[in-house]
């Protein structure tokens, strides 16, 4: 009875040793497996570097989501896709224009991508929306097309550069210019959201500085067919000319009105780039000779760099560039030579939003360089006149603003 008891424990001892064995095998090859992961993930990532866009590509702002895509991909290729030895992976996603859409898509993108850099934003209200989670999780953010002051000013934010315009820098770069050239009274049009405010107001506050006098002010909704009432409004009034800011199709109808009522003979009008967009004139037609613009980029500048631009664009996309083509096409150059300047290293946000901070070169558009106190992008304005050419039309530069600066608080 004894041996018996005694053959058991031996028996259990044995077994318990085995199961001990057995378990450190698991847990070893668990382990193995899990420290191989870890490390296909780094050779992964230093293997490439992971850029995160937000774009529009449905909706109402596909057609500015799509140009943007184009620019930066353009750039890229002329880089072979390629920097510092590492190869440039873009991975895009639809903001379909939605703030919690475009919430959704970031978290994917840093959680599932694990994305190095974010660029993008056509919506004021979408860089708004990820503006936090940007912020908190200091993900270096370069804004390549949403014009909203605030960005910039109260929602400044260590990991966020601006690469393109401030609704400040082309409200404001007109309001002297019209005072000079067109005269001492003015009335305002523009579509009632915050960008078409914020314009207006940039404007009227350098156009009365100057010592011009705002006459009258009207803010049709975004999405408006029938402008006969604004118009017949403005018809009334005594003014020297009309500043308007209307864009994609609200851009279209409002200039063809505006001379269909006969107000392009009375007041000149004068406005933002979106008003005789590239993307737009034809569908305008004549209707928008003779306006006058402010904008940073027009496809009639006569620099080296601009016409190459426009030829490697039209080369690849058998299309004219638009501007938001450009801010793509710049947006990848700067991601680019921040990269360079930390040898491929981008694993600290800090020193990637740091290098981002020193890029400056030539662009189609300019020189461009970036003010470090509030992470927004110094550039020329260009005042542009639509004019007749061959019975189509086409803008072209008459003046520009040299290094206009967004004043920032």
């Amino acid at each position: 009875m004894r041996k018996k008891g005694f053959l058991i424990m031996c028996i259990i001892f044995v077994l318990t040793v085995l199961s001990a064995c057995g378990n450190s095998a698991i847990q070893s090859s668990s382990s193995s497996s899990d420290s191989k992961n870890q490390t296909d993930k780094q050779t992964e990532s230093s293997e490439s570097i992971k850029i995160g866009n937000i774009l529009p590509f449905s909706g109402v702002y596909a057609s500015l989501g799509k140009d943007l895509s184009d620019g930066m991909k353009l750039y890229f290729e002329s880089v072979n896709w390629e920097v510092e030895g590492k190869k440039i992976e873009l991975i895009e996603e639809d903001t379909e224009a939605d703030p919690q859409v475009a919430l959704r898509k970031l978290r994917k993108l840093m959680d599932q991508d694990n994305i190095d850099i974010l660029n993008g934003a056509v919506s004021t209200a979408v860089a708004y929306a990820i503006r936090d989670e940007v912020d908190s999780k200091k993900l270096p953010y370069l804004a390549s097309h949403a014009g909203g002051n605030d960005l910039t000013r109260a929602q400044r934010s260590d990991y966020i550069w601006r690469s393109s315009f401030s609704s400040w820098q082309i409200g404001h770069s007109m309001g002297q210019w019209a005072y000079d050239n067109i005269g001492e009274k003015m009335y305002i049009a523009a579509a009632d959201y915050a960008f078409g405010k914020e314009v207006s107001a940039a404007f009227k506050a350098a156009y009365t500085a100057a010592g011009g006098e705002i006459v009258g002010e009207v803010y049709p909704p975004l999405g408006n067919n029938d402008y006969s009432s604004y118009l017949t409004t403005i018809g009334g009034v005594e003014a020297d000319g009309v500043y308007a800011f209307f864009a994609g199709s609200d851009a279209v109808r409002f200039v063809q009105q505006y001379e269909q009522f006969g107000l392009k003979e009375k007041f000149p009008l004068v406005g933002s780039g979106w008003l005789v967009a590239e993307d737009l004139r034809e569908q305008i037609g004549n209707a928008a000779e003779g306006a006058f613009v402010s904008t940073f980029w027009d496809y009639s500048l006569e620099t080296e760099e601009n016409q190459a631009f426009v030829k490697a664009y039209e080369d690849a996309y058998n299309r004219r560039p638009t501007i938001e083509s450009l801010e793509g096409y710049d947006a990848a150059r700067v991601i680019v030579e921040a990269i360079k300047s930390l040898g491929g290293d981008v694993s600290d946000p800090n020193k990637v939003v740091e290098a981002m901070s020193n890029v400056t070169f030539t662009s189609p558009r300019g020189q461009i360089e970036f003010d470090k106190e509030t992470h927004h992008v110094i550039q020329n304005m260009y005042i542009t006149e639509t004019v007749l050419v061959d019975g189509k039309t086409e803008n072209k530069v008459i003046d520009s603003v040299e290094k206009v600066k967004d004043p920032g608080k």
